[in-house]
């Protein structure tokens, strides 16, 4: 059974760093891609991040970009969001995606309950 839990989120400020937890277990990292994506009140979701489990290779949305980094750990079932300089634009609930690939994971086949993020200026 896949399940898939995320943690970290909260109140900070602009400026501020926050760092999201993905818990993810039930298949096989090497052949599946995780990634963040994130929907605020009125918007559409828009894709933040993900790592490609087999080749490691990673995709940042520009708005993210030099501020977000995201990692993995696989033999702890974890992934990361790092995010930095946090600003109110990035106030949204944040979920982890598991697709099989990061081409289009923001239309996972997995996902879960979300987290909030709220930036405060």
């Amino acid at each position: 059974e896949v399940q898939v839990v995320e943690s970290g989120g909260g109140l900070v400020q602009t400026g501020g760093s926050l760092r999201l937890f993905c818990a993810a277990s039930g298949f096989s990292y090497d052949a599946y891609a995780i990634g963040w994506f994130r929907q605020a009140p009125g918007k559409e979701r828009e894709g933040v991040s993900c790592i490609d489990g087999n080749s490691g290779s990673t995709v940042y949305a520009d708005s993210v970009k030099g501020r977000f980094s995201i990692s993995a750990d696989s033999a702890k079932n974890m992934v990361y969001l790092q995010m930095n300089s946090l600003n109110s634009e990035d106030t949204a609930v944040y979920y982890c995606a598991v697709n099989p690939t990061c081409a289009d994971y923001t239309d996972p086949v997995w996902w879960g309950q979300g987290t909030q993020v709220t930036v405060s200026s």
